[in-house]
């Protein structure tokens, strides 16, 4: 991506005088294409934190009745999040006591 550095809007790529330009679509400036214009940028994994808490989420959690859909135990444990607008109920977060099996309900 080139930003004008008249206006900063974004150039866009033109070839109304039949070559290829970079123009913007605010204000008179054009750049002419002369070469081939590219670039890579190699994208490093890093390691994402669980957003939910992780294993420590589930260290302090109350125990509920609750079924597992996995293996049918009767018991999990529970936490509960806001994660959509404050006008929708909170998530409950559940994970079996005997096979670690995690779901949630709105």
């Amino acid at each position: 991506m080139l930003f004008c550095p008249t206006c900063a809007n974004l150039l866009v790529i033109s070839s109304d005088t039949g070559y290829n330009k970079w123009a913007c679509n605010t204000c008179p400036y054009e750049f002419p294409i002369t070469k081939q214009m590219t670039a890579r940028t190699r994208l490093v994994r890093k390691a994402v934190d669980d957003v939910l808490g992780g294993a420590e989420a589930w260290r302090d959690a109350d125990s509920t009745m609750a079924s597992c859909p996995k293996c049918n135990n009767d018991k999990a444990y529970f936490y509960q999040l806001q994660i959509r607008s404050a006008d929708e109920p909170m998530t409950t977060f559940y994970r079996c006591t005997t096979c670690a099996h995690q779901w949630r309900e709105n």
